[in-house]
């Protein structure tokens, strides 16, 4: 019995060291340390050549991405680290080619910047306008949405006419504007003079201005606005009304405990959606009141553009600086907005 036991213990010690020896090459976790790399070299390998047709498919998309706006943006940052303007800048004046003689200045336009009033004037006015526009584009739009999802009579046509608005480029939208609130040939001051009222100063003044421009933007906004939430609205199940008002369910309850929640996962989209697009849109101030009456209605990225093309000397590392931060604050908004999201639930 002695002697059988001896050699039956025999293979289980060799087995152990054999496990032992095996166990020395490998990594926390029972895996090789040494193949880490091959495995996940192989891996890209199998997944490029089982998926090439899609490698292909999406390379030009990403080079053209990459040229149009990878490019632009490097060549923004790098200029705002700079000192360029008009007169340091690489040119060709007839057969002369004056080359670049612009200097590395860090972070001096940033500070400049920040140190500055204007800027802290001109991101509170684009937080107003943007708040206000965004604010009412939403409203609008969601209620006519509500009113054009009901079976009304001429549905149709008046879905239609909404959208009009958003098949109108921007800038014909803006100067046929601009006619109407012209203060003395405006269409609107002679209905206004009709009624024995004062003609009101659209433009030249700074408090109707920037209700002029919030107006427009919103009017050019809410067909948007509109569209998004009409699909939003047609995918909420008709039985949850139904069941709502069998139980006694008022209109403002149904609209509060059904709709509201029907339409947020496409709402809280939209909305960040018109929030970075608002915080940009270049042409309706620019075209209807250039930034006046005295800077009133200049947000961030029209004072950029003033910097980069209109003043005398260009200033084209500060116009590069503004830009930069205008794309630095929308990307801390887009995390925050993104984190309130995953709070309530909604996964983005």
């Amino acid at each position: 019995m002695a002697v059988e036991t001896t050699s039956r213990s025999v293979p289980a010690a060799a087995d152990g060291a054999d496990s032992a020896a095996a166990g020395r090459g490998r990594g926390p976790g029972g895996k090789s340390g040494g193949s880490r790399g091959g495995k996940g070299a192989g891996a890209l390998r199998r997944a490029a050549a089982r998926h090439w047709y899609a490698w292909t498919m999406v390379a030009p998309v990403v080079l053209v991405i990459g040229v149009i706006i990878g490019y632009p943006l490097v060549r923004g940052v790098y200029l705002s680290l700079t000192n360029a303007d008009e007169a340091n800048v690489e040119r060709t004046i007839g057969v002369n080619h004056i080359p670049a003689t612009y200097e590395f200045t860090g972070l001096e336009n940033y500070t400049e910047i920040l140190g500055d009033s204007v800027f802290w004037d001109r991101l509170g006015w684009t937080a107003v306008w943007t708040a206000g526009c965004v604010g009412f584009t939403f409203g609008l739009g969601l209620v006519l949405a509500v009113m054009l999802n009901r079976q009304v009579r001429g549905r149709s046509f008046y879905r239609i006419a909404m959208i009009v608005p958003w098949g109108i480029p921007a800038f014909v939208s803006v100067f046929a504007w601009k006619m109407l609130f012209n203060e003395k040939s405006g269409l609107l001051n002679q209905v206004l003079d009709g009624g024995g009222i004062d003609a009101v100063p659209w433009l030249g003044d700074p408090t109707w201005a920037k209700l002029a421009v919030i107006a427009v933007n919103v009017w050019l906004g809410v067909p948007f606005m509109i569209v998004a939430m009409l699909g939003a609205l047609q995918g909420i199940p008709g039985e949850l009304y139904e069941a709502a008002e069998m139980d006694g369910a008022g209109p403002w309850q149904r609209f509060r405990n059904i709709t509201l929640p029907g339409v947020r996962t496409v709402s809280s989209t939209v909305v960040l959606l018109s929030t970075i697009w608002t915080f940009n849109m270049f042409p309706v101030i620019y075209l209807l009141t250039r930034g006046g009456p005295e800077d009133s209605t200049e947000i961030l990225v029209t004072y950029a553009f003033r910097l980069s093309f209109i003043n005398s000397p260009r200033d084209f590392a500060t116009s590069a600086a503004w830009g930069v931060l205008i794309l630095v604050l929308l990307s801390l908004f887009t995390v925050v907005y993104r984190r309130a999201l995953r709070r309530q639930g909604e996964v983005w």
